[in-house]
């Protein structure tokens, strides 16, 4: 069997051993005769799988009591809608730091139901480097404030978090979600779409704190209320069951086989400083983002030539290194590292580009 490395920013890899065991229970889950994507969401043996993937997220993220944990739809791009309709509900107004497309469409979509405040950005620069806050340009009264924490296209990430006092912190943590430990109780809001760290393509996690909840704008559609969900156990509607499943078994693999988020941070700083220091070191390639900022997820790098990316790119899917092409308002190549590619992927990757280098040079 043939299986490639593959450096997507999304859908990303699952763990292979999360795939194999999702195999292996395809036609028959634990001798119930059926496969979870057929069986009811009503059922007691789905409701034991749901309720095992929320207690398992509980534990390996070690989220606290006050906190909900919401499995829902739509997407991370759903919650750019729901957290001001649901949070912009005393002042109606919130603060926004604009550190790339998904910061910035959040805070579009925001200014939609009151009155959004950029605090920050750093799309001067496209976005290379994380703006520093000056606390007096907060506003002192906003209902919350919004930052996405790892920006997936541009490569960046927050090593400090903003202090916003009693001010709600909201982040969106879609690609940096379980990839190391995180003090959930600094936040009010957490989300995150699944399919980067956690699971499929279909699921997007909340965890919001329990005070949070229940002060929804008026207008606010039943479905994109967090108290419709919270006061349901995410069975309001049928959930993205299967993705919910999936999420399940790669946090049993995050505890059980990677030894929990510490280690997981240990194996992928690993992998992003092996990256790195390839660039750091080398005459052709080199990285687009400021070193302070720099993301251990998703890493974009250029050559500097329109011709000489392409071609590294094309090389590189011939030998089983796919989805490399950069985004197309950074250019180049992004290597997106989540969880599950194994550290020889990404070895595997730096001694390509060495040879490419030589080759070209």
């Amino acid at each position: 069997m043939k299986r490639v490395y593959n450096f997507s920013a999304g859908p990303s890899m699952l763990p292979e051993a999360v795939l194999r065991r999702a195999a292996d229970e395809m036609l028959d889950y634990k001798g119930s005769g059926q496969s979870v994507m057929e069986m009811s969401h009503r059922s007691k043996i789905y409701g034991g799988i749901i309720a095992s993937a929320e207690s398992l997220l509980r534990e390996v993220m070690n989220i606290p009591d006050n906190y909900k944990v919401l499995f829902l739809q739509g997407g991370a791009s759903s919650q750019f809608a729901m957290v001001p309709l649901n949070l912009m509900n005393k002042s109606h107004k919130a603060d926004y730091v604009l550190t790339g497309q998904w910061a910035t469409k959040a805070y579009k979509e925001a200014a939609r139901y009151g009155e959004a405040n950029v605090v920050a950005s750093s799309k001067d620069k496209t976005f290379t480097y994380i703006p520093k806050l000056d606390p007096s340009a907060f506003t002192k009264d906003a209902d919350y404030f919004h930052i996405c924490m790892n920006n997936t296209i541009y490569g960046t990430v927050y090593h400090t978090l903003p202090q916003t006092g009693s001010v709600p912190l909201v982040a969106d943590i879609s690609s940096c979600v379980l990839s190391a430990p995180i003090d959930v109780s600094k936040f009010g809001l957490l989300y995150a779409g699944a399919q980067k760290n956690m699971g499929p393509a279909g699921l997007t996690v909340v965890i919001i704190r329990e005070d949070l909840i229940g002060c929804a704008m008026e207008q606010t559609p039943t479905m994109f209320n967090y108290k419709t969900h919270a006061d349901n156990g995410s069975m309001f509607n049928t959930p993205p069951c299967y993705a919910i499943y999936i999420c399940g078994l790669v946090l049993d693999w995050l505890k059980n086989t990677v030894g929990g988020l510490t280690e997981m941070k240990k194996i992928n700083e690993k992998k992003a400083g092996a990256i790195y220091n390839f660039l750091d070191n080398s005459k052709m390639f080199h990285g687009t983002v400021v070193p302070e900022d720099r993301s251990i997820m998703n890493i974009p790098f250029v050559t500097g030539s329109d011709d000489l990316n392409a071609k590294f790119i094309a090389e590189a899917e011939g030998q089983g290194f796919i989805n490399l092409k950069g985004h197309r308002t950074v250019g180049g190549m992004r290597a997106s590292i989540y969880n599950a590619m194994p550290v020889e992927g990404v070895e595997k990757l730096v001694g390509f580009m060495g040879k490419f280098e030589k080759a070209n040079s």
